[in-house]
Protein backbone atom coordinates (compact mmCIF):
# COMPACT_ATOMS: atom_id res chain seq x y z
CA UNK A 1 0.00 0.00 0.00
CA UNK A 2 1.22 3.23 -0.72
CA UNK A 3 1.12 6.99 -0.08
CA UNK A 4 1.24 10.09 -1.56
CA UNK A 5 4.36 11.71 -0.26
CA UNK A 6 2.40 15.62 -0.68
CA UNK A 7 -0.98 15.01 0.66
CA UNK A 8 -1.13 11.29 2.20
CA UNK A 9 -3.35 9.85 0.16
CA UNK A 10 -3.14 6.64 -0.63
CA UNK A 11 -2.34 5.35 -4.50
CA UNK A 12 -3.67 2.18 -6.02
CA UNK A 13 -0.44 0.14 -7.03
CA UNK A 14 0.63 1.02 -10.65
CA UNK A 15 -0.52 4.56 -10.63
CA UNK A 16 1.82 6.94 -11.89
CA UNK A 17 -0.41 10.33 -10.08
CA UNK A 18 -2.14 10.73 -6.84
CA UNK A 19 -5.68 11.26 -7.53
CA UNK A 20 -6.19 13.78 -4.79
CA UNK A 21 -3.82 16.16 -5.37
CA UNK A 22 -2.46 14.82 -8.88
CA UNK A 23 1.63 14.89 -7.67
CA UNK A 24 3.37 12.23 -9.63
CA UNK A 25 5.05 9.28 -8.25
CA UNK A 26 8.53 9.18 -8.72
CA UNK A 27 9.10 5.36 -10.87
CA UNK A 28 10.57 2.90 -9.02
CA UNK A 29 10.26 4.13 -5.63
CA UNK A 30 6.46 3.67 -5.45
CA UNK A 31 4.74 6.38 -3.30
CA UNK A 32 7.47 6.52 -0.90
CA UNK A 33 9.10 10.41 -1.09
CA UNK A 34 11.28 12.19 0.42
CA UNK A 35 10.96 14.95 3.09
CA UNK A 36 13.76 16.98 4.01
CA UNK A 37 16.43 14.68 3.07
CA UNK A 38 14.80 11.24 4.37
CA UNK A 39 11.89 8.98 2.67
CA UNK A 40 9.03 9.54 4.58
CA UNK A 41 8.85 5.66 5.87
CA UNK A 42 12.13 6.69 7.88
CA UNK A 43 10.83 10.05 9.06
CA UNK A 44 7.08 8.21 10.04
CA UNK A 45 9.96 5.64 11.76
CA UNK A 46 11.98 7.85 13.84
CA UNK A 47 8.18 9.59 14.97
CA UNK A 48 7.83 6.74 17.50
CA UNK A 49 10.63 7.95 19.52
CA UNK A 50 8.67 10.70 20.95
CA UNK A 51 11.56 13.68 20.69
CA UNK A 52 11.95 14.06 16.89
CA UNK A 53 8.11 13.50 16.50
CA UNK A 54 7.74 17.12 18.96
CA UNK A 55 10.52 18.20 15.75
CA UNK A 56 8.74 16.94 13.09
CA UNK A 57 5.33 18.60 13.48
CA UNK A 58 6.95 22.17 14.01
CA UNK A 59 9.80 21.88 11.30
CA UNK A 60 9.13 22.78 8.00
CA UNK A 61 9.53 20.22 5.61
CA UNK A 62 7.98 17.13 7.92
CA UNK A 63 4.72 19.69 9.41
CA UNK A 64 3.70 19.80 5.34
CA UNK A 65 3.21 15.87 5.15
CA UNK A 66 0.18 14.40 6.01
CA UNK A 67 1.73 10.40 7.12
CA UNK A 68 4.91 11.79 8.85
CA UNK A 69 2.16 13.93 10.51
CA UNK A 70 -0.23 11.35 11.67
CA UNK A 71 2.37 8.90 12.63
CA UNK A 72 4.06 11.98 15.24
CA UNK A 73 1.31 12.83 16.89
CA UNK A 74 -0.02 8.93 17.08
CA UNK A 75 3.27 8.66 18.51
CA UNK A 76 2.36 11.28 20.94
CA UNK A 77 -0.69 10.13 21.61
CA UNK A 78 0.30 6.83 21.76
CA UNK A 79 2.98 7.93 24.54
CA UNK A 80 0.12 9.83 26.52
CA UNK A 81 -1.90 6.51 26.84
CA UNK A 82 1.09 4.24 28.05
CA UNK A 83 2.13 6.86 30.62
CA UNK A 84 -1.54 7.55 32.06
CA UNK A 85 -2.21 3.22 31.89
CA UNK A 86 1.29 3.07 33.98
CA UNK A 87 0.34 5.73 36.80
CA UNK A 88 -3.57 4.24 36.64
CA UNK A 89 -1.51 0.91 37.39
CA UNK A 90 0.49 2.10 40.17
CA UNK A 91 -2.07 3.54 42.11
CA UNK A 92 -4.43 0.48 42.22
CA UNK A 93 -1.59 -1.59 43.07
CA UNK A 94 -1.01 0.73 45.72
CA UNK A 95 -4.46 0.15 46.64
CA UNK A 96 -4.89 -2.98 46.32
CA UNK A 97 -1.66 -3.91 47.99
CA UNK A 98 -2.60 -1.92 51.24
CA UNK A 99 -5.92 -3.67 51.71
CA UNK A 100 -3.99 -7.02 51.16
CA UNK A 101 -0.20 -7.19 50.76
CA UNK A 102 -0.26 -10.61 49.19
CA UNK A 103 -1.77 -9.36 45.70
CA UNK A 104 1.81 -7.73 45.48
CA UNK A 105 2.12 -11.20 43.38
CA UNK A 106 -0.74 -10.15 41.27
CA UNK A 107 -0.07 -6.75 40.44
CA UNK A 108 4.03 -6.99 39.53
CA UNK A 109 3.33 -9.64 37.08
CA UNK A 110 0.10 -7.59 36.02
CA UNK A 111 2.54 -4.92 35.44
CA UNK A 112 5.10 -6.84 33.69
CA UNK A 113 2.56 -7.88 31.10
CA UNK A 114 1.18 -4.62 30.51
CA UNK A 115 4.74 -2.93 30.36
CA UNK A 116 5.30 -5.85 27.64
CA UNK A 117 2.50 -5.50 25.41
CA UNK A 118 3.28 -1.85 25.26
CA UNK A 119 6.92 -2.59 23.76
CA UNK A 120 5.42 -5.03 21.63
CA UNK A 121 2.73 -2.67 20.53
CA UNK A 122 5.59 -0.25 19.93
CA UNK A 123 7.89 -2.19 17.89
CA UNK A 124 5.03 -3.31 15.62
CA UNK A 125 3.69 0.56 15.31
CA UNK A 126 7.79 1.03 14.08
CA UNK A 127 7.81 -1.74 12.18
CA UNK A 128 4.30 -0.49 9.99
CA UNK A 129 5.74 2.92 9.72
CA UNK A 130 8.89 1.44 8.14
CA UNK A 131 6.81 -0.40 5.58
CA UNK A 132 4.96 2.77 4.56
CA UNK A 133 1.47 2.02 6.14
CA UNK A 134 -0.78 4.29 8.20
CA UNK A 135 -1.53 1.47 11.23
CA UNK A 136 -4.18 2.87 13.11
CA UNK A 137 -4.64 2.01 16.70
CA UNK A 138 -8.41 1.98 18.13
CA UNK A 139 -8.81 5.10 19.68
CA UNK A 140 -5.47 7.08 19.03
CA UNK A 141 -5.20 6.26 15.38
CA UNK A 142 -8.27 8.00 14.72
CA UNK A 143 -7.49 11.12 16.80
CA UNK A 144 -4.32 11.02 15.11
CA UNK A 145 -5.80 11.05 11.82
CA UNK A 146 -8.17 13.79 12.63
CA UNK A 147 -4.83 16.08 13.82
CA UNK A 148 -2.86 15.12 10.85
CA UNK A 149 -6.25 15.98 8.09
CA UNK A 150 -6.40 19.26 10.53
CA UNK A 151 -3.05 21.01 8.97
Amino acid sequence: MAFCSGCGTQIPDGSTMCPACSAKVPAGRGAQGTTGGMTDNVAGMLAYLLIPAIIFLVQEPYNKNRFVRFHSFQAIFYCAAAFVLGIALSILSGIFTAILPLLIFITVPLHLAVGLGLFILWIVLLLKANQGQMFKLPVIGDLAEKQANAS
